[in-house]
């Protein structure tokens, strides 16, 4: 699981059968460093689908992989990343 911040949302034409009317949420997954430092993350985005209508700036926890149809077993979708839960508060332990 990681921790990203959600940066926008996606509307897609075209889709496959299985997730049409899922919406779609575009995440920048966030280091370490911008978790302790507050700093905007600088790494490449990708699209999260979103069942908690997750808002603009928030923080994510996500799933990848395999693990992001779990969800959805039996019937698996082809998903790469689901959003699990919002984040109110982060506190990093050292």
């Amino acid at each position: 699981m990681r921790i990203g911040k959600v940066i926008g949302q996606l509307t897609l034409s075209r889709c496959h059968e299985s997730v049409r009317g899922f919406r779609w949420k575009i995440v920048v997954p966030m280091t370490e460093d911008a978790l302790q430092t507050a700093h905007e993350p600088h790494t490449e985005e990708l699209i999260v689908y979103d069942d908690l209508s997750v808002g603009e700036g928030q923080r994510i926890a996500f799933s990848e992989g395999a693990e992001a149809s779990m969800p959805f077993f039996p019937n698996p979708k082809p998903l790469d990343a689901y959003n699990a839960a919002i984040l109110d508060q982060i506190e990093l332990t050292v």
